[in-house]
């Protein structure tokens, strides 16, 4: 064969035949593309409450079985009774003793009438806070577990000084001498959250709410229409995103996709994660057998959730 017919060969009617290399514009990648995961659609307010009230969701006994060992439940406040709606004992995290508080939902209708829905009575507060008064004698550190709709609002509660309990626990946790490590894992539902919710680290899971009312009270309030429960949790910023960028929490745990319950085993290491790094910190931080360590443990604190709600005013110029 000829040059001639061997270039005429190579043609086949596209040009001249040269280098792959040559043939390819710049720029052009050689390797096929991998394809791009999905995007996931973006979870709103009110899908993440609904998330938070799942029935399958881990509750506050689930978190202490599987992140720690030898849990002993302690019961009682020593003054009118026991409160199964607040669970609490002692407990080993990382090979060191641990003092461990949360509410607690029941799984059936039975267990959740035993425990009033998660709805802690004074006497639930008043057991919180022997608990911590235990733990600050030994120098045990503190984890509370935030899952309530609110304290019990009725008469019996109100009778026995639910509001009293509540200020109580609050002022207890201002001055408790332990690191304290908050993990908010489904409702943080008012005053009933907050009376164990005062802690040196606030950690929330992605799905979690935490807010002054729920998006039902919210909605009839501003609105008076419960329907209006979905603008209201959009409105009143009750998601862990929105709270962390507000300084109100420290750090979002991200959950599963579709929630915590969807996969257990990894929102448990997730949270026990967390709460190793950020004890590490605290106590790496201050030096807590000491007098000062313990004192600016205290002052560092209450700093905290003084420096929450404060705002400046500007002026506005007229021109």
């Amino acid at each position: 064969m000829t040059t001639d017919h061997k270039h005429q060969a190579n043609t086949n009617n596209r040009g001249p035949a040269g280098p792959y290399r040559d043939m390819v514009p710049p720029g052009t990648s050689h390797k096929p593309e991998t394809p791009r995961p999905p995007e996931q659609p973006e979870v709103t307010p009110w899908q993440r409450v609904q998330i938070a009230r799942h029935p399958d969701r881990p509750h506050t006994l689930d978190y202490i079985q599987q992140i720690c060992t030898d849990f002993m439940e302690m019961h009682g406040d020593r003054l009118f009774g026991d409160d199964a709606a607040i669970i609490g004992g002692l407990a080993c995290f990382e090979e060191q003793t641990v003092m461990v508080i949360g509410e607690q939902k029941g799984r059936s209708t039975k267990e959740n009438l035993m425990r009033n829905f998660g709805m802690p009575q004074p006497e639930g507060y008043r057991k919180a806070q022997r608990l911590m008064d235990h733990a600050a004698r030994f120098g045990f550190p503190i984890f509370t577990f935030i899952d309530t709709a609110g304290a019990n609002p009725g008469m019996q509660s109100e009778e026995r000084g639910i509001g009293q309990a509540i200020a109580a626990s609050i002022m207890k946790m201002l001055t408790v001498e332990v690191p304290i490590i908050t993990i908010v894992i489904g409702e943080g539902g008012s005053g009933g959250a907050l009376a164990i919710g005062v802690g040196d680290r606030v950690l929330m899971l992605g799905n979690a709410i935490y807010s002054v009312a729920s998006p039902e009270s919210a909605a009839t309030i501003l609105w008076r229409d419960a329907a209006q429960a979905s603008r209201a949790a959009e409105t009143m910023r009750i998601t862990a995103p929105d709270l962390l960028q507000l300084g109100v929490i420290d750090e979002v745990i991200e959950e599963p996709e579709g929630g915590a319950h969807n996969d257990l085993a990894a929102t448990m290491a997730a949270v026990r994660e967390a709460i190793r790094r950020h004890l590490s910190e605290i106590q790496t931080t201050y030096s807590l057998r000491t007098r000062k360590g313990t004192r600016q443990l205290i002052e560092d604190r209450r700093a905290k959730y003084g420096r929450m709600g404060q705002y400046t005013e500007e002026e506005i110029s007229e021109e």
